[in-house]
């Protein structure tokens, strides 16, 4: 099945139709130094739109953030840059009831939120706090600002000098972690006992910020949660004195515990919060209340210590407290939530094959209704979606082929691209060709995925096969400014991508289906999955063809080292695990190995083993390149120094490259330049003649 993406088909034909003679193959400089635009925000009239455009200087790799402004009602707008400081940083804009525009900026030495008129007046700082301040969320009536940040916990104020250094307690250098501390390191930093992310309230007073105080007295956590938690985990009642946040307890079982909570504070009462979801073991989370004040929407998963499970979409009556699963009968995972104006319905978004499309959710019968445009195709991955008073949205969107910009669709579903933030760029580059496939995976069920290659006359193209991470999520139709498909095709390689059992977006069994198969079934997809790409393009050499994958991927690396010894010509494997029994050990967050695996090491070692490469090194004969970085938290380095030791013992042509300043993920700038020059040298000597 042949069916071509056309995510921003008008924008990316228009970019390419410049004068074909001057194209060139997108370069790892221009990945690195796109114009990255993020975070929108809408006024209350739906007339103005601020976001922020993070820059990448292309002699230093130094990012800078800024503002920008859109007035929607003025003919052919451009967006202008507002609150602009020199050196600093404008980020996380938001709109106040009032339309006065506020956001943090590192202005004063540290963040803090500020505030601009739309005229471009000039800006005035509104918090002057001891901590540095991670978000913030204006109260509907405008009168006070809800903010969080790191903060010890003993402060009352928004930071202090803290007494208790938890860890540090001299008179070396050494941290003491006691028992019962929970995470010792998360993700990419050695944890600080006694601080978290911690909510606390202001008033707003002549546009100054007064008389903070803290939500979350009596509990220990942080909201939002650590790593990846936003804004999205905290909301405002309409009321503007009630708070609804998601917290997950910080204690000895936080290491294996998913089960976020909703927690509801009032802000004139000095209580401790309400636990409003404390039945459920699980994963709550995405508070939204109605714009009425009548209903909480969230979401919500089932399984206790799984973090993939499917996020059901759920209505609570506040008056009553009855709770009822609105998207139950509907198989996919609610990834954010955005009341309409009217509150008679939601919309969501969620992964749906390869896509990640918003959907309207009507709130009193639950029918989900994907949204589509009258104009334009709705293929590729939304997000940041604002419903207005009109019944228009503005949203974010991305594709494959495409990096972020916003757009606006009006009720009557027509959709008009707001931002071109790289258009002179993307008209710079040669034409890339995406379509999809599906093909009958492992137990015959369908597996789908994307191919994309450069329009050139060469008859046979090599082959970058890559793996994606997870193992629950997609090599979907997104952009990626790490793992980017574009640029791989750019360099003259078809690229190839399955979405294997595991994989989201194809219902709940589907991604269930690796659990405690992680070297089975997948496998057999990638087999199968590289095979059907070979059938349906002719221009592909499939003979000749490496395969890449990080994280999982990486894993599956190492695996198919020792599983499919004549597959490839090279493999390039980025933290990846390469020794199941050291990972249960080493990794933080036990919950997702224990879940994969089920259970500890020490209590079912059969699983991890059964599908652990170190078990098959005897076996390794294929080239690759190890990569990983030294504040790798998650799978942490030394995995990979073991794999590149296991290539060098067998005398497999082996190459290790190893970040000391980056953790699971490259974000560098120079970094991420270094790592494509390095990932295409190596490509390159095993596929290029």
């Amino acid at each position: 099945m042949r069916n071509h993406l056309l995510a921003g088909a008008t924008a990316l034909t228009a970019a390419l139709s410049v004068n074909p003679a001057l194209a060139r193959p997108m370069t790892e400089v221009d990945l690195a130094t796109m114009k990255r635009v993020a975070a929108p925000a809408a006024s209350p009239d739906g007339r103005w739109v601020a976001f922020q455009i993070t820059e990448t200087a292309p002699e230093s790799y130094k990012r800078s953030t800024g503002l920008w402004l859109l007035d929607r009602k003025a003919k052919d707008a451009k967006p202008v840059r507002i609150a602009d400081v020199a050196g600093k940083n404008e980020s996380s804009p938001a709109f106040g009831p009032d339309g006065l525009l506020y956001f943090i900026s590192d202005a004063s030495g540290s963040d803090q939120i500020w505030r601009v008129a739309t005229d471009g007046a000039a800006a005035t700082q509104v918090t002057d706090e001891k901590a540095d301040v991670a978000g913030f969320k204006i109260s509907p009536d405008g009168k006070r600002l809800l903010v969080w940040g790191d903060v010890p916990k003993e402060c009352t104020s928004f930071g202090c000098d803290a007494k208790n250094k938890g860890a540090l307690v001299g008179p070396g250098s050494g941290r003491l972690y006691k028992d019962g501390a929970g995470f010792v390191r998360h993700w990419d930093q050695w944890e600080t006992p006694g601080t978290y992310s911690r909510p606390f309230v202001f008033n707003l007073v002549d546009g100054k910020a007064t008389v903070g105080r803290p939500l979350d007295a009596g509990l220990v956590g942080d909201t939002p949660s650590k790593p990846f938690g936003g804004g999205e985990e905290l909301a405002w009642g309409a009321d503007s004195r009630t708070v609804y946040f998601a917290l997950r307890k910080a204690d000895r079982d936080e290491p294996r515990s998913t089960n976020l909570d909703i927690y509801e504070a009032k802000v004139d009462a000095r209580i401790m919060p309400i636990n409003l979801t404390k039945d459920n073991q699980a994963t709550d989370t995405l508070p939204a209340p109605s714009p009425d004040g009548k209903w909480l929407a969230y979401g919500a998963m089932a399984r206790p210590g799984y973090e993939s499970d499917r996020v059901v979409l759920m209505l609570r009556d506040l008056e009553s407290g009855e709770t009822r699963k609105l998207t139950e009968a509907w198989d996919r995972s609610v990834g954010s939530i955005a009341w309409a104006a009217d509150g008679k319905s939601l919309y969501v978004t969620a992964q749906d094959v390869l896509d990640h499309p918003v959907f309207r959710v009507d709130a009193a019968s639950g029918k989900v209704e994907r949204l589509k445009a009258s104009n334009e195709p709705t293929e590729g991955n939304i997000g940041d979606v604002i419903p207005l008073a009109d019944g228009s949205l503005v949203f974010s969107r991305n594709s494959v082929l495409m990096p972020t910009d916003l757009y606006a669709r009006d009720a009557n579903g027509k959709v008009t691209q707001l931002t071109a933030a790289n258009a002179d760029t993307l008209a710079q580059f040669d034409k890339v060709e995406v379509e999809r496939m599906q093909f009958a995976g492992a137990n015959g069920d369908k597996v789908w995925g994307m191919i994309l290659k450069p329009v050139s006359p060469v008859q046979k193209l090599p082959v970058a096969f890559f793996v994606h991470g997870g193992p629950q999520g997609s090599f979907g139709n997104s952009w990626s400014t790490r793992w980017n498909p574009r640029l791989f095709a750019q360099q003259g390689y078809g690229v190839v991508t399955v979405d294997f059992h595991g994989s989201t977006g194809y219902g709940q069994a589907f991604t269930d289906s690796i659990n405690k198969d992680w070297g089975g079934k997948p496998l057999e997809d990638l087999k199968l999955g590289l095979a059907a790409a070979g059938r349906q393009d002719g221009q592909l050499d499939t003979a000749n063809a490496c395969a890449l994958g990080a994280s999982y991927g990486g894993y599956m690396m190492n695996w198919i080292e020792g599983q499919w010894t004549d597959g490839f010509k090279c493999l390039v494997q980025h933290d990846g695990v390469f020794d199941a029994r050291a990972m249960a050990y080493e990794t933080e967050e036990l919950w997702f190995d224990e879940w994969e695996h089920g259970g500890a090491y020490f209590e079912v070692p059969e699983e991890f083993e059964k599908w652990n490469p170190v078990n098959h090194v005897a076996k390794w004969q294929t080239p690759m390149l190890v990569i990983t970085g030294e504040k790798d938290f998650r799978i942490p380095y030394t995995q990979g120094l073991a794999a590149f030791t296991a290539l060098q013992r067998r005398g497999v042509p082996s190459e290790l490259l190893v970040f000391p300043d980056e953790n699971h993920w490259v974000l560098k700038g120079a970094n991420s330049v270094q790592w494509h020059q390095t990932v295409f040298n190596w490509l390159g000597r095993y596929l290029k003649k």
